[in-house]
């Protein structure tokens, strides 16, 4: 019987060699990093991994080598998205016999769906998939899944758990309101960096976050912390981590934010797929800067030869007590804790 996903999953990039063939050895030893440095659990085929950018059969071979090389350490979380049911569940089927935990799968991109139609799409895969099924809303590029069809489609034992990246932390309330008098079993997980604790601290029971493949150290610390009831410890990193996370997500295009910092971290990642202006290439070595900056604060990386600027914006550790205590007294009068 498989376990209830929980933890901190990481929606990896994809190293690439110079000719933009997928660079197999440099995968298994990320992957091999990710898991020495504590995540839970791997999301290749995930939105940072740019999953769009490659054909079926390189997305199906990015959730093999993962796995193979994953070797059951931790379990895989596999982006399943295809432009349609059909191949959707064919990419089930087929990350099901790779030995895959659950598949994580949007809703149709390109055209814009109503809930029915986005209910229809998903109870489809419900009814046919061999494997478990986590809800992907990403409402920046696919159609949304609102609350209601959530709750209809928890019925479905396959559907196990949605992960929502809308940062919108009402809407995770509303979501857990709503399904879990019906599922308790129901699996939440966060996809926005920027509010990992105050998301674990409604109930979420993990994250699928970009940034934990720069910083698996920091969100696994952070996840851990907050589990333990060390709040005020776990709020100083998120407010820290929101630098890293807004410097990579807001400097560039997504995701060339993170394959820049994660080349940092050591890893040979090569250029994107995606086509780039010599203006773009500039900019990418002036973001690494940046990005050695943040992390050379952390302790993970040296700071640039010609050093770093002054740091101003430092949150006072009263001040992070307070956040806390007031979160968390809040979350007490609403019943949520």
């Amino acid at each position: 019987m498989n376990t209830k996903i929980h933890g901190i999953f990481t929606p990896h990039i994809v190293p690439l060699q110079a000719n933009g063939e997928i660079d197999e050895p440099e995968l298994r030893r990320y992957v091999d990093w990710l898991i020495e440095k504590g995540v839970h659990g791997l999301y290749p085929n995930g939105s940072t991994g740019e999953f769009t950018r490659f054909t079926a059969e390189e997305r199906r071979r990015v959730v093999k080598v993962v796995c193979e090389q994953a070797a059951g350490r931790v379990p895989v979380l596999a982006g399943a998205a295809e432009a349609n049911v059909r191949e959707t569940l064919i990419a089930c089927e087929t990350y099901a016999g790779y030995g895959a935990r659950a598949v994580a799968i949007v809703s149709p991109f390109y055209y814009k769906l109503c809930p029915e139609s986005v209910y229809a799409y998903f109870r489809e895969i419900a009814l046919n998939s061999p494997i478990d099924v986590t809800l992907y809303n990403i409402p920046m590029f696919a159609s949304p899944i609102d609350v209601p069809t959530i709750k209809r489609l928890a019925e479905f034992e396959r559907v196990v758990g949605i992960k929502d990246s809308s940062g919108d932390v009402a809407f995770m309330m509303r979501m857990m309101s709503a399904v879990r008098p019906l599922r308790p079993d129901f699996v939440f997980l966060t996809g926005w960096d920027a509010v990992l604790v105050p998301m674990l601290l409604i109930g979420c029971d993990g994250g699928t976050n970009a940034t934990c493949g720069v910083v698996p150290e920091l969100t696994r610390k952070m996840y851990d912390l907050t589990r333990s009831g060390q709040i005020a410890e776990a709020m100083q990193l998120q407010f820290r981590l929101l630098e890293l996370f807004d410097a990579m997500l807001y400097s560039a295009d997504f995701p060339e934010g993170f394959r820049a910092a994660v080349e940092l971290r050591g890893f040979k990642v090569g250029r994107s797929r995606q086509p780039q202006t010599d203006k773009q290439q500039i900019d990418y070595f002036a973001l690494q800067n940046v990005l050695r900056c943040i992390l050379s604060d952390f302790g993970y990386v040296d700071a640039p030869a010609g050093g770093c600027p002054p740091r101003t914006g430092d949150i006072d550790q009263d001040r992070v007590s307070h956040i806390a205590a007031t979160v968390l007294e809040t979350l007490r009068q609403r019943g949520v804790i």
